[in-house]
């Protein structure tokens, strides 16, 4: 089974900072990470070409430093990894982004796509589906489960009160989630056997996608300004009896005509 990976350097959300002027992150140095839930597609997807074997490509778009997420999947196990980069692809939002990547992946050996749910620094999860959609492939979201079964993927899928079980055929298009497993460390001897030299580069002239759908000129949508959530009160612990804990928070939302 040929896997691809999509995979996304991101700012590390716990160290990030807003400018109260401008509005926008702050991202002088913050260090970079692999999107979290995209570190569980990856491991999806290594433990899969570990049960029915295959290949596991890797694919980033981003600036060059973005080549360090690249390297830290090669360490993981990854077989082959791909940076998409290129300054008219800078400014891109979901559409122009998985436009992009689609590019890619079409010039691809492919079964299965696994990206994460979202990214930390967006949390559209709108990238993993709209690739699918220019793939013109079936899409699962959601994942929390997988396994191979001839030519299909039994997936179970997270819903808001439970799970659902769905069989999809490949090839196919999976979002994954933290429960869907435990990610492993990089291996030591990839690590010293890992470099530069195994990451393939790829442009927009690369693939076949119109540069005027790329980047900034290719988005519809545009960030008019972040802001950080406003803390508006400590809470406040009521250490009465169940029955007069409930009086007096009852009292308290009627004080605040909540009720």
């Amino acid at each position: 089974m040929n896997i691809v990976v999509c995979v996304k350097q991101v700012p590390d959300t716990t160290a990030v900072k807003i400018d109260p002027k401008t509005g926008t992150l702050i991202r002088d140095g913050v260090p970079s990470i692999m999107n979290p839930e995209d570190k569980h597609a990856l491991e999806g997807a290594l433990q899969l070409k570990e049960t029915v074997g295959g290949k596991v490509t890797v694919i980033t778009m981003g600036l060059p430093m973005a080549k360090a997420v690249l390297r830290e999947a090669l360490c993981m196990g990854a077989d082959e990894a791909i940076l998409l980069t290129d300054r008219a692809m800078g400014g891109a939002d979901t559409l122009a982004t998985s436009k992009a990547l689609a590019g890619v992946i079409a010039k691809l050996d492919y079964d299965l796509v696994f990206a994460g749910r979202q990214a930390i620094d967006g949390d559209t999860a709108q990238v993993g589906p709209e690739i699918a959609e220019h793939l013109n492939i079936p899409q699962v979201t959601y994942v929390q489960n997988v396994k191979v079964e001839g030519n299909s993927l039994i997936v179970n899928r997270a819903l808001e009160d439970g799970h659902q079980v769905v069989e999809v055929k490949t090839p196919c298009l999976l979002t994954a989630i933290e429960e869907l497993n435990e990610t492993r460390y990089m291996n030591v001897a990839h690590i010293f056997a890992t470099s530069d030299d195994e990451i393939k580069v790829m442009s927009a002239a690369d693939i076949d996608v119109d540069v005027a759908e790329l980047g900034l000129k290719g988005s519809p949508t545009k960030v008019k300004k972040s802001m950080t959530k406003e803390v508006k009160g400590a809470g406040e612990i009521v250490r009465e009896s169940p029955k007069n804990a409930a009086y007096y928070v009852v009292g308290k939302l009627k004080e605040k005509h909540y009720i």
